[in-house]
């Protein structure tokens, strides 16, 4: 016999959805995968013990190992090309160190006298153009100063900006001078650059629009009160990289003629202190013309790798990190460089874009924040770099925590920031080991409660549900993709019975769940609704499923807490009585109730709402259910079966409906005779002695028993 205490075993159909991807317009293609819901064994059928059954996990420890694919990296190319150009660089900088010791000590200081006047200007020369070349070497200055830009400073004229030491001087001056567009203005352009996608109607285009600070920002201070453009710090790194250029070339040409000609003055057979002056000074033009030709070969190599082959938009297009992210590429090799440079050459090479990403996270810079939410967010998103990244993050606590605490940033300025934590914390969600550490984070739900925004009476109390408004994304910020965000990372959460137990706990997040599930008459039936407006009132629903379903003394607490909450079942009635078109949703709203009855407080409130046994009732005598969706029938016997037993209220509400002749005839039909014959049974047993009489009808039923009895008698005979 049927016993209203027992636990429901851990439903399945909450996990079958599909995720939500990066990009907004691809919600549609990904609500299909949505739906289709993985059907449990009902309360009523045994339950499979924990002998016969595996979990997920068990089963994955039992699969054959399987060599893991490696990895591509495709910031490799990066990091080998710092190495190379740290590698020339610093053999220069070495020469030249040399070379300013020879002239210093050895020729200004042992031959001063006697150098000829030629010589003397020349190598005098010559140190001044090291010298500043030295100083406004590009390693100190240019990659450093840029790698510091701005991303709100990243429109077309930007990317010129960034790409100075890559083209000539003659097209700078071009893209400067070059008019706007009327069809085509700055801020349009730079809004695409920031999107890191082309301009679509039905894609989320992020725009920051940057407000004024209290600070100056680097690439924007003007040296000098006039020609500002000339002088703006941005700018200045242009002028030293042509003065390098200059200075390089200058010192190619001197020390080629000096070395050619070797006029360095006659020596007379007496005049000893003049006798390895000639030696001196060749050695001195061979380093100077050495460190000179090294430095144009690094020039020339990098022209070569970044404005012919095109390695940083190369490494761009395999990342697939978008037009945006050519900022946060270049932004890696310039640090990957300057590490080469100041420490070991080989410190670049141990970089890669997702540590770097997650440095950048916990960065005090918005900016910085932004560029390593959008990698790992892409990253995240792509099948081939999702599992290494996704574990990096997951072993990484601080990382964690810090994406889990932009889930509460809600400044429109890091609207795009709080998403992509949002997106990185839904993936993470997806393997249990992962929604156990964010579960573990001490505010966490709180956080992914943050994501949840209704539009609420400021007169009800946190833990009461009034009247309520779905908030929809708006010009300024969008809420709906934070609402269905969130529902989706409650879901995963929700696998695990003990974070069920969290969630319960938290403050307001049990009836913003519920305020989700309201589904007007005009939205269910509507033949022209959207999917994305199904998907949040489906997910809601899942939740609610997987948390009316859990076991033990939390899943206990939970049925109650979520029957207490006033609209619950009203909201699930409303998507039973006009749902027919999103049959998906009745089966869910129907398991939910069927969830619910295991407590007995529970079932009197299911019951005393008015319409829902009505409702049940005629899902379950429907015969124009198609027969593809002839599951929501079974559904909704079992739910009025699991309702009528051992509830004496709930029996009578029945009888009251004067349906006994329909529950006979429906002994009659497969599909239904199993539900209907429960229903009976517990009719006759729990109605009490009031509705002995009610019952009188129910004889009708006792040939179609009968000869049902005698078919399983010699069935089990043979």
């Amino acid at each position: 016999m049927d016993h209203k205490g027992s636990s429901p075993t851990e439903s399945g159909g909450g996990g079958g959805g599909g995720s939500v991807h990066i990009q907004i317009s691809k919600l549609k293609s990904k609500f299909s995968d949505d739906g289709g819901e993985t059907t449990s064994p009902t309360i009523f059928e045994p339950q499979n013990g924990s002998v016969g059954t595996k979990t997920s996990s068990t089963a994955a420890n039992e699969l054959p190992p399987t060599t893991r694919p490696s990895i591509r990296a495709p910031e490799k190319k990066l990091t080998l090309f710092a190495l190379r150009l740290a590698v020339l660089e610093k053999t220069a900088s070495g020469l030249g160190t040399l070379g300013f010791i020879w002239a210093t000590v050895v020729l200004l200081g042992g031959f001063a006298i006697t150098l000829d006047k030629t010589d003397f200007w020349y190598i005098t020369v010559i140190l001044l153009i090291e010298s500043t070349r030295i100083f406004s070497r590009s390693r100190e200055l240019e990659w450093q100063h840029q790698a510091t830009w701005t991303i709100t400073d990243v429109g077309i004229s930007s990317f010129r900006a960034i790409k100075s030491s890559s083209n000539s001087f003659i097209r700078t001056i071009k893209s400067a001078c070059r008019p706007v567009l009327p069809s085509r203005t700055g801020t349009q352009l730079h809004r695409r650059e920031l999107s890191g996608e082309k301009t679509r109607p039905d894609r989320k285009i992020w725009t920051r629009q940057k407000l004024p600070t209290r600070t100056w920002t680097s690439s924007e201070v003007p040296l000098l009160p006039y020609a500002k453009w000339v002088f703006l710090s941005k700018n200045v790194s242009r002028v030293l990289y042509w003065l390098q250029i200059a200075s390089a070339v200058a010192c190619v040409s001197l020390s080629t003629m000096k070395l050619v000609h070797r006029n360095y003055g006659e020596v007379e057979k007496d005049q000893s202190d003049k006798r390895n002056r000639k030696a001196a000074l060749i050695i001195f033009y061979s380093l100077a013309l050495s460190e000179a030709l090294l430095f144009l070969l690094e020039k020339a190599y990098w022209e070569y790798k970044v404005s012919f082959t095109r390695l940083l938009d190369s490494v761009n297009k395999d990342c697939e990190l978008g037009v945006s992210g050519l900022v946060s590429i270049r932004r890696f090799f310039y640090d990957a460089y300057s590490r080469c440079i100041n420490g070991s050459i080989f410190d670049g090479l141990k970089m890669d874009m997702v540590s770097f990403a997650m440095e950048l996270l916990a960065s005090s810079s918005p900016d910085e924040q932004l560029i390593g939410a959008r990698i790992l967010r892409k990253f995240s998103m792509n099948p081939r770099f999702s599992e290494d990244t996704l574990q990096k993050i997951g072993i990484s606590l601080p990382v964690m925590e810090r994406l889990v605490e932009m889930l509460n940033w809600k400044d429109t300025e890091e609207e795009e920031i709080r998403y992509s934590a949002a997106e990185i914390i839904s993936k993470l969600a997806g393997k249990k080991q992962n929604s156990l550490r964010i579960a573990g984070i001490a505010g966490s739900m709180e956080s992914i409660s943050s994501l949840l925004h209704v539009s609420r009476s400021h007169s009800c109390a946190c833990d009461e549900i009034s009247e309520k408004r779905i908030i929809v994304d708006t010009e300024n910020y969008g809420s709906w993709s934070f609402n269905h965000l969130g529902l989706q990372i409650l879901k995963k959460l929700a696998r695990d019975h003990d974070i069920c137990g969290k969630i319960g706990n938290t403050k307001g997040l049990l009836p913003k769940i519920v305020d989700f599930t309201l589904a007007e008459e005009r939205l269910l039936k509507h033949p022209t609704v959207t999917p994305s407006q199904i998907v949040t009132v489906k997910r809601s629903l899942q939740v609610l499923k997987m948390l009316a379903s859990t076991a033990g003394t939390a899943g206990k607490q939970l049925r109650r807490e979520i029957s207490e909450i006033v609209f619950t079942i009203s909201y699930i009635r409303d998507i039973l009585r006009h749902g027919g078109n999103q049959p998906e949703l009745q089966i869910l709203g129907i398991e939910i109730l069927t969830s619910l009855a295991i407590e007995e407080d529970a079932t009197e409130r299911i019951g005393g709402t008015g319409g829902v046994l009505r409702v049940l009732f005629d899902i379950f005598f429907n015969d124009e259910i198609p027969e593809s969706y002839c599951h929501v029938r079974s559904c909704a016997g079992e739910a009025i079966a699991m309702l009528a037993l051992e509830s004496k209220n709930s029996c009578q509400r029945i009888l009251k409906l004067r349906i006994n002749e329909d529950l006979v005839r429906a002994l009659e039909n497969p599909l239904l005779r199993v539900n209907a014959a429960r229903i009976l049974r517990n009719l006759c047993a729990y109605s009490g002695s009031d509705g002995f009489e009610k019952l009188k009808g129910l004889t009708a039923a006792a040939p179609i028993v009968s000869l049902y009895l005698i078919f399983l008698f010699f069935f089990k005979q043979f």
